[in-house]
């Protein structure tokens, strides 16, 4: 298919090592019957900033409108182990600007390390200034999101918000509208297209932009979204308001529907950051099949609703699945005891 350069208007700032790879899971395959080839296009490799991940693909197209507007400090919100404050942080480093973050208590969790390992950890490595609160989960704009930039500006800085996963900012969703014309260049060299796209689902701009990227070529439908959020109504509504704006922003030409958005929310317990039983099993398999790290809050869950899926017939026999592999392995690290073991 020619590539339809749906981007050719915006400003992209390198971040990351360029295209991902998608590689073929042979074992994970064969593990689930082999009727369904999967594959996994690596967003977690993307980049040497900070163990990389999703979230940097987004800040590549709104970092131009940061630098443009003349801030010296990112500010953003994440919970504790948040992989989107961890690239924030790593952007705000690889520019030199300064950083400040908010980490809500989003995840009833109560690890002895929680709060002190993996993505928190090398957040504050990168000099970002980190500041927990009690606050609990929300996908919506934050009183403590707006009071951190508040603040920036009354400390004499020139602040540059950037929302939770970077998905209600109006450049959010252009970066995973990059990553469906990008596995569009892929599938011509791997000649065939995939039939399904699996990917985790919690702000929502990673699924909004797939699902307008992919709307260019007829798939938006078939961008099947994991909600680990546990607020599913929430998280649908958010996904239909980025992806109608993305669409009109790049002007699609196109009109986004109900029925280009697939969020399946069977596998977000028991809550939002808890690991079920099944979940563990899912990131287990994956480990062992293929040394492929999925994490308890996010890619664990998309994991184990892709496996699920494949078991119970959804994907039809000789479909080409491809995993959207986002990161956020760091997590894992405050999840210790649980994996004390494997």
């Amino acid at each position: 298919m020619k590539k339809l350069n749906l981007l050719k208007n915006f400003e992209r700032y390198p971040l990351t090592f360029g295209k991902t790879p998608i590689e073929y899971l042979p074992r994970l395959t064969e593990a689930l019957g082999g009727k369904v080839d999967i594959y996994a296009k690596r967003e977690d490799c993307n980049s040497g900033l900070a163990m990389g991940g999703n979230k940097l693909r987004k800040l590549e197209f709104i970092v131009p409108d940061a630098i443009a507007a003349g801030a010296d400090t990112l500010v953003s919100i994440g919970g504790v182990q948040s992989n989107h404050t961890r690239m924030v942080a790593a952007t705000a480093a690889k520019l030199g600007m300064k950083c400040r973050l908010v980490q809500e208590s989003w995840v009833p969790h109560e690890d002895a390390v929680y709060d002190r390992v993996g993505n928190i950890l090398m957040t504050r490595l990168m000099g970002a200034d980190s500041r927990i609160v009690d606050d609990g989960f929300d996908i919506g704009i934050r009183s403590s999101y707006e009071e951190a930039i508040q603040s920036v500006k009354d400390e004499g800085g020139i602040p540059y918000g950037i929302p939770a996963g970077g998905s209600v900012h109006k450049y959010g969703a252009l970066g995973y509208i990059a990553f469906a014309e990008e596995v569009r260049e892929q599938e011509e060299e791997l000649g065939f297209s995939f039939d399904f796209i699996v990917v985790c689902v919690v702000t929502g701009s990673t699924q909004a932009g797939m699902i307008v990227g992919f709307k260019a070529d007829g798939r938006a439908d078939k961008v099947i979204g994991i909600d680990a959020s546990g607020t599913i109504d929430k998280t649908r509504a958010q996904v239909t308001e980025i992806a109608k704006n993305a669409a009109k922003l790049i002007k699609l030409g196109q009109t986004i529907t109900t029925e280009d958005i697939h969020i399946n929310p069977d596998y977000a317990y028991p809550a939002y950051g808890i690991p079920s039983n099944e979940t563990n099993e899912a990131i287990r398999l994956a480990a062992r099949t293929e040394a492929m790290i999925t994490d308890p809050v996010y890619e664990g869950k998309s994991m184990q609703g892709m496996i699920d899926l494949v078991k119970k017939g959804f994907f039809p026999s000789g479909s080409k699945v491809l995993y959207a592999h986002l990161g956020g392995a760091p997590a894992i690290n405050g999840y210790s005891y649980t994996y004390r073991n494997g």
